[in-house]
């Protein structure tokens, strides 16, 4: 099979192709038959639907990875790349470095959700003045499909996997772009089955072993609950029992009455189909700083860059597997093979290529040079810090959940 070079990229393109495809059939780890556990949303509730596949058949499915869910994969693929040395790639990143924090963490806009736009960077300092008003922060304001120079320099993923300003000066107004890649893992043919789940306490403790209680003073030597009435927190002149009825296993110890309930599911196969939209990347536009227009080249030369981008985020992707989750493992049943579709039902079949991650990461290379040739920007990584209030707001919200954990009000 051809391999997908940057010449067959720039003649896409440059043309009227309408996207790059690559679907990829996975079964289950375990083999046929076994189970699978999809994600869980809101009420503990799968995402199930009837689609319509070929000869129009109508099939049980469940969403096994979503649009947001594959899109954060392939961030923080070109993220565990980009540290990795394999290539260049603007970042913004706010480091919570605070020794107030109880625990330090960075952020970068290949993990933030609303990427470059997102709160956390608002709210972060750059050379000691908001994010957002500062000379980098202000290109936002002023980014959209006919001048996206800016935002192609500062945060060039943004261009690829869409971005949303509404937390800006604009509000609502804020740059908007939608998507150029969508990806998805659907199960097709789902059966829902049961899951049960029990605990046998190696210690034998039983239920009505004893009351616990809350330890009134706390210390090295012991646990922070207590059997003894005499040594527990008082309330209102009561022991104070730990949780409702001060029973063992509100301490994790003793048996788990077994239970059992739906869960999980089996599956004819599961599909990832991957989309990248060379028509939505064709409307952007690159004018030079200043200017309100464009070239024909220079346009063209930054969209071959973004697309490079999003072919290799989704390779990276794919080469790493598909673990999901916890037993939701996912093996491919045949090779991953990109399809460039014509935009004329007239066309013949589409034409196929390989690629693999490493010829990925040398199309964007390749790209990329080009794009710098055109002097369009790029940037290396922006590093911000953030705001007094920012780290007092992440302090608070880091004790409060330390004491939630230790059972405090």
């Amino acid at each position: 099979m051809e391999e997908l070079t940057l010449k067959i990229l720039k003649e896409a393109m440059a043309g009227t192709a309408a996207a790059f495809r690559c679907v990829t059939t996975y079964q289950p780890a375990g083999g046929v038959g076994d189970k699978v556990f999809p994600p869980t949303y809101e009420g503990g509730k799968y995402a199930v639907e009837e689609r319509v596949v070929e000869n129009g058949e109508i099939v049980n499915c469940v969403v096994l990875d979503s649009v947001q869910s594959q899109a954060n994969r392939m961030e923080l693929a070109l993220l565990e790349g980009r540290r990795a040395g394999l290539f260049e790639l603007p970042l913004v990143t706010a480091a919570f470095n605070d020794d107030r924090l109880r625990k330090k963490f960075k952020i970068t806009s290949l993990e933030a959700p609303h990427r470059v736009a997102d709160a956390i960077f608002r709210d972060s300092l750059y050379k000691g003045v908001i994010f957002r008003k500062s000379e980098k922060g202000k290109i936002l304001d002023h980014a959209d499909i006919s001048n996206a120079t800016g935002l192609f320099g500062l945060c060039p993923t943004a261009l690829v996997f869409g971005i949303w300003d509404s937390t800006g000066p604009r509000g609502g107004l804020g740059a908007k772009i939608q998507r150029a890649i969508v990806s998805e893992m659907i199960g097709y043919g789902a059966l829902e089955g049961v899951k049960t789940s029990s605990r046998i306490d190696p210690a034998q403790i039983t239920l009505k072993a004893a009351t616990v209680y809350e330890r009134a003073e706390k210390s090295a030597s012991s646990p922070d609950w207590t059997v003894d009435e005499s040594l527990a927190m008082r309330d209102k002149n009561q022991p104070k029992k730990v949780g409702k009825d001060g029973k063992p296993s509100e301490i994790n110890h003793g048996n788990v009455t077994p239970t059992i309930e739906t869960g999980g599911f089996t599956l004819s196969y599961a599909r990832q189909t991957t989309v990248l939209s060379l028509a939505a990347l064709r409307r952007l536009r690159f004018p030079p700083a200043g200017e309100s227009k464009s070239s024909s080249e220079r346009d063209r030369v930054a969209r071959t860059l973004l697309a490079s981008l999003g072919l290799m985020s989704a390779v990276l992707v794919r080469e790493q597997g598909a673990d999901l989750r916890s037993r939701c493992l996912l093996v491919p049943t045949e090779d991953f093979v990109w399809e460039l579709l014509a935009n004329s039902p007239g066309k013949n079949e589409p034409k196929k290529y390989s690629l693999t991650g490493g010829q990925a990461v040398e199309v964007y290379k390749a790209a990329l040079a080009e794009a710098k040739s055109s002097e369009l920007p790029w940037e290396d990584e922006i590093e911000l810090l953030p705001s007094e209030d920012l780290i007092k707001l992440v302090a608070r919200s880091q004790e409060l959940a330390m004491h939630q954990a230790e059972g405090d009000e």
